[in-house]
């Protein structure tokens, strides 16, 4: 029988789309799409970014085309996480046994899970605005570190519809006092190194490797990339880092306790003498903007935690 007066419908939300999240068959990377169309690639090998796109498709990291993929030596390109150290080991220091750059980007890491967070609700909405990917790493899952102290690191890549970020906790799980580097040795990809600029560093002194770690005085300019380059700027972490191509720009660098920027470009002959760096010219498109903390040591007492990250925003 028909009533007189139905109750009204209960309206329904359309069903937002979702982050998708995905483990290879192998078990040797994660990968995450947003409904917007962005991508991101990690290998749990280093925990090491491979790959993140725009949603119009366009890779925003350089991978060479000679990288080892498979675990038996660090990614040429990317996003290597370097830790506990920076560079080569430092003679009577506790990682003077440690290879350069530190184990964390050639140790396998365990992936935790993910989480995203949600978009507007209102309508025209997107689906889900970010996905967060969790990636751990303790002093009991290596065989041999030759570091010999107890540590719990989590890694974090949270991929946006507009950005990028990376950030690493560290936990002193033991009873003495460790001392470490961090950096994100990021390999930024450009249309042609020559035509490619950075701001947001005039003002601060830098040490060149190419001369030996000299400390020089700010440039007073944006940078230019005309040899090979190495070097570290130390700046306030609040200073936001720009590359621009054509003096447009490309890419926005944020930091969070990370007073130290290396800008890095191997140039013609030293792409030559890497055997895993490809193609022949791939120094013309590639440059490496790296956030770190490496231009001294931080200390983290027993007990206490460490945390500090990145921001890489596509523009």
């Amino acid at each position: 029988m028909d009533r007189a007066k139905k109750p009204a419908a209960i309206p329904v939300s359309p069903i937002q789309p979702t982050p998708q999240v995905s483990i290879s068959d192998d078990n040797s990377r994660v990968t995450a799409n947003l409904p917007t169309g962005q991508h991101v690639d990690i290998l749990l090998y280093g925990a090491t970014v491979v790959s993140w796109k725009s949603a119009n498709g366009k890779e925003n990291l350089f991978l060479s085309s000679k990288a080892h993929l498979d675990g038996s030596k660090p990614v040429r390109g990317g996003i290597p996480l370097v830790f506990p150290l920076f560079g080569p080991p430092t003679p009577n220091h506790p990682t003077d046994k440690l290879p350069q750059h530190g184990f964390a980007r050639t140790s396998r890491w365990e992936y935790l899970g993910k989480s995203s967070s949600e978009s507007s609700t209102l309508p025209n909405s997107k689906g889900d605005a970010s996905v967060k990917l969790d990636f751990g790493l303790s002093n009991s899952m290596l065989s041999d570190s030759k570091w010999d102290y107890d540590f719990n690191l989590t890694y974090s890549v949270t991929l946006s519809q507009d950005s990028l970020e990376t950030s690493l906790v560290v936990r002193n799980t033991g009873t003495s006092n460790y001392d470490f580097h961090v950096l994100f040795h990021s390999y930024l990809a450009v249309d042609d190194i020559n035509d490619t600029t950075v701001s947001g560093l005039e003002k601060a002194a830098f040490k060149d490797k190419m001369q030996g770690g000299k400390e020089v005085g700010p440039a007073g300019k944006p940078i230019s990339i005309e040899s090979e380059t190495d070097r570290i700027y130390t700046t306030a972490p609040e200073q936001t880092i720009k590359v621009l191509e054509k003096g447009k720009d490309r890419c926005e660098l944020t930091r969070d306790m990370l007073s130290d920027v290396v800008v890095w470009n191997p140039w013609i002959e030293k792409a030559k003498g890497m055997a895993d760096f490809g193609p022949e010219n791939g120094y013309k498109k590639m440059l490496c903007v790296e956030a770190g903390s490496v231009s001294a040591w931080n200390t983290l007492e027993a007990g206490d935690t460490w945390e500090g990250g990145q921001r890489i925003k596509a523009l």
